[in-house]
């Protein structure tokens, strides 16, 4: 295992998901149910089941594509989901 590589995604992951939809939708959830420790257990299950399709998707990706294709075409729809976001499609 490599402890910097993980160290280094722990931030980023970290950061990225400070006051995002995620965060506040547990935020919400816990306030409205009062039950924190169901809603830290529910969300916990979901983020580590979304990371792993993640990793294993971006693992498969970067034997198939090249990692530069991968993390344009990852920008790409992350500015599409962006934009469709600010125009109320989404």
């Amino acid at each position: 295992m490599d402890l910097k590589l993980i160290g280094s995604t722990f931030l980023v992951i970290f950061l990225a998901e400070l006051g995002d939809k995620t965060q506040l939708a547990t935020l919400s959830l816990a306030a409205q149910s009062g039950k924190k420790w169901s809603i830290f257990l529910g969300a916990s299950s979901a983020l580590i089941a979304t990371s792993l399709i993640g990793a294993l998707l971006g693992g498969t990706l970067g034997h198939l594509i090249r990692p530069e294709y991968v993390r344009l075409g990852a920008g790409l729809l992350f500015m599409a989901l962006g934009i469709l976001m600010i125009l109320g499609k989404l």
